[in-house]
């Protein structure tokens, strides 16, 4: 007999309270399957339905290689297969990308992020059957782009961006639209806090009140950690208005890229992040709106370097457990492990991607093959493993 919800929050909640241990188990890796491999420097994974056929795509720029390219899922009886693939763009320096439908035709667009020298967002649209890429004029040569995030702030014109970056000038932003999206000479950008180098940026209404506020991580810099962005609200935005900020944990550590979900079943939505050198930090939101920060510190003699950390329930036991990835991944080091989560007892770390691949970035939980249980999508992009996925072995 299944565990009633309320007592497995009860125990989640004891078991984070009381333990933060984290101790090793035996197991073996997952199966890898290459969705690509035939670029460079394979640099994060987005979803969204490209083709509307109801399975979630992959858009992923690959930063040495120089292109942006869209993976249409192919279904769940040839996902094993590498996935038809279209390059949409053609950009030096991409370090992200992601969908977007800033003209409300139901057809997706994508917008990549660069840095190094070409510090540029550039919108790539299907024109006919041809994709053409155009930079944002308010965002060309300006900023070394990390992290966007597509949503209307303003409560006009459809969706906006938020943006952020890192190193000289770094900031959290957001680009307004006009009222012509293809007017991209009129899209205008807002400064809303200075930052060093932000790993993650993420839409999340953290204070409950019907808007998107900006959950991000910033690892370097004066004011290191995870805070929050507190959205005024699409009137103030259009008044250009400022955001109050609210500090959640990780403070003056180099904190990496972060995930938002229920940890120990409360009904909270808590927060997790990959901090240097081997740590997640788990933030669980309290009943008064602050937080209790945890640290795990795992096994760092077989892994590398923190880079992500994600929160899904890998094994189907309805507890939510804890995924991680790692740079730095060098020779025997693996580069991702799961952390499951037990009812009053410490968090048992597993393998999952084994010894192959060096630098690990963000990760996708889906049920890519239709066996019911999660399976992992990633990059990695020092050993050119490229997109990929993990097949997940519970069922």
């Amino acid at each position: 007999m299944k565990p009633h919800p309320l007592a497995i929050a009860l125990l989640c909640a004891a078991h984070l309270h009381a333990e933060d241990r984290v101790v090793t188990a035996p197991g073996t890796a997952w199966k890898r399957h290459t969705i690509d491999n035939t670029s460079r420097g394979a640099d994060g994974t987005k979803l969204g339905d490209v083709n509307r056929d109801g399975l979630p795509d992959i858009v992923t720029g690959w930063e040495e290689g120089g292109v942006v390219r869209v993976y249409e899922n192919p279904g769940a009886a040839k996902v094993r297969e590498p996935w038809p693939q279209t390059t949409v763009g053609k950009v030096k320096d991409v370090e992200e990308a992601i969908f977007t439908d800033f003209d409300g035709d139901g057809q997706l667009e994508v917008v990549s992020g660069t840095e190094g020298k070409t510090r540029t967002l550039y919108w790539h649209r299907k024109v006919g059957e041809e994709w053409h890429t155009q930079p944002f004029p308010a965002a060309r040569n300006t900023q070394m782009w990390m992290q966007t995030a597509a949503l209307d702030l303003d409560g006009q014109h459809g969706q906006d961006l938020l943006v952020a970056s890192k190193n000289e000038g770094a900031a959290v932003g957001w680009l307004q639209a006009p009222a012509k999206a293809d007017d991209l000479g009129a899209w205008s950008y807002h400064k809303l806090r200075d930052a060093g180098w932000v790993m993650s940026v993420t839409p999340h209404d953290m204070d409950a009140d019907g808007d998107m506020d900006a959950l991000f991580s910033d690892r370097e810099g004066q004011r290191t950690g995870v805070f929050w962005l507190e959205n005024p609200g699409a009137s103030a935005n259009r008044d250009h208005a400022a955001w109050k900020e609210h500090a959640i944990g990780g403070l003056g550590k180099q904190v990496m890229f972060v995930d938002v979900g229920d940890v120990n079943g409360d009904g909270r939505m808590d927060v997790v992040v990959a901090a240097k050198a081997v740590d997640i930090i788990v933030c669980l939101r309290k009943a008064d709106g602050g937080w209790e920060e945890h640290v795990l510190t795992l096994d760092g003699a077989n892994l590398g370097d923190a880079k992500a950390a994600k929160i899904a329930d890998v094994n189907g036991d309805a507890l939510p457990d804890l995924l991680f990835t790692c740079e730095n991944a060098k020779g025997p080091r693996e580069g991702i492990v799961w952390l499951e989560q037990q009812r009053g007892g410490p968090w048992k770390q597993h393998t999952l991607g084994g010894p192959e691949g060096l630098k690990f970035d963000l990760m996708q939980t889906l049920d890519l093959d239709g066996d019911g249980d999660l399976d992992v999508i990633t990059c990695e992009e020092r050993d050119q493993l490229g997109v990929i996925w993990y097949e997940n072995p519970h069922r």
